[in-house]
Formats: structure tokens, C-alpha cells, sequence
């Protein structure tokens, strides 16, 4: 079997950043950090810009300090795109109302659902609750109001309430017009 030749990339590998999120993360100062690793405050705010790369022994005991794997700060982060319109359509209840989601099926942090309401459309009749802890309402396009146990919020474009995820709720759009909201679920909703 022939070995497949392998040029170096001349492309620097930037973990500055990471790095300094890394110490900013455990609330560390790059003096607190030059204490406990042995090197030089001007040595760490260089690496953290990459206007310089540390020796591998230098970034182990850095990684050591700061609690991160060597292998995290080269990672690529994991990324989702949905484009406008792409994301899977989904059906949580209600009439009149066409629901996508756009976030990645997988992504268990968060829900972001994007609601197209048309006139008159409305949620359940009977309150329900969403499994998550916190449920937030944005309001792209249009009005909408929203029905919680004791209260109703009358929510304009722009608006944006932010409630219990387990709050019994319900919504309808009093207008004539076609309303756009997004629902973000924190942690994503339980299936």
C-alpha cells in the first residue's frame, strides 16, 4: 500500500484565545497564572494574542493549571447551521401555526423554535406546559398574547417575556396579520 504524501500547513494554529477564555473562566489572573506555571506574565499575554507559541512542556503544565486538555484547545468547535426557512418542521400543538426547528436535533443546552402564526391562530384551549426550565418568547413580526395561569401579556414585535418552562400556558394571535415569534427552551424540551 503507497503512503499518501502529507505537506505541513503553514497555517498557525490560534489557541490564544481559548487559552484566555480558559483563565478568564476559572476567574484567574495572567499573574496568578505566571505564579503558579513558572512563566512570565509577558510570556502568557503574548501567548494568549499568539503573538508567540508555547513549548509543549510549557502549554502541559498550562493546560495542567487551567484545567483543560491539550486536545481542547485544538479542537474545532462543534457547529449547526440552519438557514432561514431549512429547519425540520416540527408540530408542538395549536392551529394555524407552522413550527420549525433550528437548532440541531442533538442539541440538548437549548430549543430554538421558529413560529409562523397565522391570523387568528391560536394554542391549545387548555394550558399546557413545555418540559424545560426556563421558556422564552420573542416576538420577530406582528402581535401575539400569551395566556399564562394568572396572568396575560399582550406581546408586541420586539417584545420578549421570559417565564417558567413548566408554567401552564397558551397563546393566540387577536390580529389579522401573520405573526413570526421564537421560542427558546433552556434545556431543550424533553421528548
Amino acid at each position: 500500500m503507497k503512503a499518501l504524501p502529507v505537506e505541513p500547513s503553514n497555517v498557525p494554529v490560534a489557541i490564544g484565545s481559548r487559552i484566555r477564555a480558559a483563565r478568564q473562566a476559572q476567574r484567574l489572573t495572567i499573574e496568578q497564572v505566571a505564579d503558579a506555571t513558572g512563566l512570565t506574565k509577558g510570556f502568557l499575554s503574548r501567548v494568549e494574542r499568539d503573538l508567540t507559541s508555547p513549548s509543549v512542556a510549557s502549554l502541559v503544565t498550562l493546560c495542567q493549571v487551567l484545567s483543560v486538555s491539550v486536545g481542547d484547545l485544538f479542537a474545532a468547535p462543534e457547529t449547526h447551521l440552519t438557514r432561514r426557512d431549512d429547519g425540520p418542521r416540527i408540530s408542538l400543538g395549536g392551529q394555524g401555526i407552522v413550527e420549525r426547528l433550528l437548532t440541531a436535533r442533538s442539541e440538548r443546552r437549548l430549543q430554538i423554535l421558529q413560529a409562523t402564526i397565522e391570523p387568528r391562530g391560536r394554542g391549545e384551549n387548555e394550558l399546557y406546559a413545555v418540559d424545560c426550565d426556563v421558556d422564552v418568547l420573542h416576538v420577530v413580526k406582528g402581535r401575539i398574547k400569551l395566556v399564562l395561569t394568572n396572568e396575560e401579556y399582550d406581546l408586541e414585535e420586539g417584545d420578549t417575556l421570559s417565564f417558567p418552562g413548566r408554567e401552564p400556558h397558551t397563546w393566540i394571535n387577536p390580529t389579522d396579520e401573520t405573526v413570526e415569534v421564537l421560542w427558546v427552551l433552556v434545556p431543550a424540551a424533553s421528548r
